[in-house]
């Protein structure tokens, strides 16, 4: 619920900034490692939206693949999940270099 509230901040204040009448999308990037439901954070968005400029606002969510550096083979591997094996080499000190960030990408508004 505070992700939903903390974009809804971020929506309001873009939306005050440019003088819009109200919010019709908002893109979200969220890193396959972040730690995010997309289902969850989809209706909590539509929760916290109630009675404001994005009520009914649509959230599209694009995810960004994880990676990580592996200290054994030192190489840059794709990672499914934390804590995973290294798929190239199978030790267990992966790095995360991406997949764990979560931003506003896009904000749609009518003026």
């Amino acid at each position: 619920m505070s992700l939903a509230e903390g974009i809804l901040e971020l929506v309001e204040a873009t939306a005050r900034r440019e003088a819009a009448s109200r919010v019709r999308l908002v893109v979200v990037e969220i890193g396959r490692l972040a730690a995010v439901e997309p289902d969850a954070l989809r209706f909590c968005f539509a929760a916290v939206t109630c009675g404001t400029v994005a009520a009914g606002a649509a959230l599209e969510i694009a995810e960004v693949p994880g990676s990580g550096w592996c200290k054994q083979c030192a190489a840059t591997v794709p990672m499914a999940e934390r804590y995973a094996a290294c798929p190239s080499c199978g030790a267990l000190q992966l790095q995360p270099t991406a997949g764990t960030e979560m931003r506003v990408r896009e904000i749609e508004i009518v003026s």
